[in-house]
């Protein structure tokens, strides 16, 4: 079973703009994803897509694979979906799986994309899954930055929202509140059939790539993570990240040697 892991990243965020860009501990926010992500022995090979050649020149500059694609993505998963299909040009094999790792959440792990994978590996039925890991407070939970999910009984997502869901007013304190983080595995002839279905309503309204799917009636199962990732969409993310990574296990070993 052959195993990608491919990174899209633009530097035309609305609220950040330059984001992948951004330093964190004189490493780009990218570069630590990248270094992060490289060091999952389940991926077969790691790409960036972009279509920015700021990004392109950076992540050649430290011996990472790029590929180029359009400007005209909105989506990550759109992007992830045409640089598949010029890799597989390019290598003449087909993939088996990819793995979605967002760009901008430069704390995800090797370890997270690992158990992300297993019940797809598992699981032959599995199209997609993702990863989720339950928020902490309350202003992280109000903020549309965000991405919340409900799931089912067996972790399958009910719903995905950048409102703060399901419902604290009755009595729901004690229930988790969850968030998905950006790592996403999914099956290449899925992911094909994913990038080709009609924008939905919901997905519009939300502004979540995710609500396509399930508003065409396929399920998403979701893995829990213990370890907590954090997006970076603003200035204040991205200082609050800083703290954070100061003392991360993970930072240290790439760090000293980032080549």
């Amino acid at each position: 079973m052959k195993i990608i892991g491919i990174i899209p990243a633009r530097l035309a965020a609305e609220r950040l703009p330059n984001k992948p860009l951004k330093d964190i501990h004189g490493m780009p926010m990218l570069g630590h994803v990248y270094h992060r992500s490289l060091m999952c022995k389940d991926l077969h090979e790691l790409y960036v897509t972009t279509c920015d050649e700021k990004i392109a020149s950076y992540i050649k500059s430290i011996g990472g694979k790029v590929i180029m694609t359009s400007d005209k993505h909105k989506r990550a998963i759109d992007r992830a979906a045409e640089a598949t299909k010029i890799i597989e040009e390019q290598t003449k094999e087909e993939t088996d799986i990819v793995v979605v790792i967002a760009g901008d959440e430069p704390m995800i792990t090797d370890q997270m994309i690992a158990n992300a994978l297993s019940p797809m590996i598992i699981d032959e039925t599995l199209n997609i899954v993702n990863l989720m890991t339950e928020i902490k407070n309350i202003e992280e939970f109000n903020s549309p930055d965000s991405i919340k999910v409900v799931v089912d009984i067996n972790n399958y997502a009910l719903y995905f929202s950048r409102e703060p869901i399901p419902s604290r007013k009755k009595g729901a304190s004690g229930f988790p509140m969850l968030k998905r983080v950006g790592v996403m595995p999914i099956r290449r002839d899925f992911l094909f059939e994913f990038s080709k279905m009609i924008p939905t309503p919901l997905e519009i309204v939300e502004s979540i790539a995710l609500m396509r799917i399930i508003e065409n009636g396929i399920r998403v199962k979701m893995v829990f993570s213990e370890t907590l990732s954090y997006s970076v969409d603003s200035m204040d993310d991205l200082e609050f990240v800083k703290e954070k990574m100061k003392t991360d296990y993970l930072t240290k070993k790439y760090l000293t040697n980032p080549n």
